[in-house]
């Protein structure tokens, strides 16, 4: 049944408003970034161990072509130094070794600097498995008094057609089911008398919801940014405390 739900849901292609759209939005969250250039969760809410997720503009919205979605996750993890931070995101060819079962594969395409082009092979699980190749430009660092940062943008998105199998092959990039189209990803981190506080904003774009087809589709692109980001806080905080010598 399932097969044959995704098969009779029709495919979407990534319009031109939407794309727009997107690039509008993130340069409005990249300048609220720049300005401040630290977390802004109020740290009172990170205590118990817990990772802290918020909803922003409700989580998703619909834009024209299409849905974006903006979450905050922020934890702390104590101990931890902004030093080892950047250490883990940087290890560009290791990351499937903190963050699977959701990421597959990562390697550093290039690196100069600060900045890295690094590709990505993600499994979604929600309903159905999604397996998708991705790129990103990613630039790091750190920014002095215990504090860092990390920028993340999608250049390319792949959803792959049986994966694993000899007949393995991307679909069209932007002509497929939708599911993720864009993705940006920006952390920062700062040492505090607690412990190295932590915080990640993903910013993504997908197709909106197929008439009929809801329960099939909504849990993967409403729901699953959430859990993904939630993950993501949940392994970093599990990898700083191994790298660091602090237990699981």
């Amino acid at each position: 049944m399932l097969v044959a739900a995704v098969a009779a849901a029709p495919a979407a292609r990534l319009s031109e408003p939407a794309r727009r759209a997107f690039q509008e939005y993130t340069a409005e969250v990249e300048a609220r970034q720049g300005r401040s250039g630290r977390p802004v969760t109020d740290p009172r809410l990170l205590g118990g161990g817990t990772v802290w997720v918020d909803a922003l503009h409700g989580g998703s919205w619909a834009v024209s072509g299409g849905l974006m979605h903006h979450w905050r996750a922020a934890a702390l993890v104590p101990g931890a130094r902004a030093v080892e931070m950047l250490a883990l995101l940087r290890d560009y060819d290791h990351l499937d070794r903190y963050y699977a079962p959701e990421v597959v594969s990562s390697r550093a395409l290039w690196t100069e600097g600060d900045r890295a082009s690094i590709a990505m092979r993600f499994r979604k699980q929600k309903v159905i498995t999604v397996v998708l190749d991705a790129e990103f430009d990613v630039r790091s660092g750190l920014t002095g008094g215990g504090r860092g940062f990390s920028v993340s943008r999608s250049t390319h998105i792949w959803e792959v057609d049986r994966p694993g199998s000899p007949h393995e092959r991307r679909e069209p990039e932007w002509d497929d089911d939708g599911f993720l189209w864009r993705l940006n990803s920006y952390w920062s981190f700062e040492e505090t008398a607690g412990g190295l506080e932590i915080e990640c904003e993903a910013v993504s774009l997908t197709r909106d919801v197929p008439t009929g087809l809801g329960w099939l589709v909504r849990p993967i692109i409403q729901v699953l940014p959430r859990e993904s980001l939630e993950f993501t806080l949940g392994a970093t905080k599990k990898a700083l405390g191994v790298r660091g010598g602090r237990g699981g």
